[in-house]
């Protein structure tokens, strides 16, 4: 048995309704999920968005593209 992932974007109940028959017409094994996973990792996410904040409140500190290629050489 193979998985594979299919996100449908569906305008009403009926149409859930017409494809859940269609899988159980052929019947394939399904299973439905109310919210699509992130491809990133939630603590990735986290840490991107306590940087966002920092620098809101004026946390953190500027630096010019010499001192950031000093930085990586």
């Amino acid at each position: 048995m193979e998985a594979i992932n299919i996100i449908a974007y569906t305008d009403s109940s009926y149409q859930i309704d017409a494809i859940k028959g269609f899988m159980k017409a052929l019947k394939i094994k399904f299973e439905m999920a109310k919210e699509v996973d992130s491809p990133y990792n939630a603590a990735f996410v986290k840490k991107i968005q306590q940087g966002d904040e920092d620098l809101k409140k004026g946390k953190g500190k500027k630096i010019s593209i010499e001192e950031l290629e000093r930085l990586y050489k």
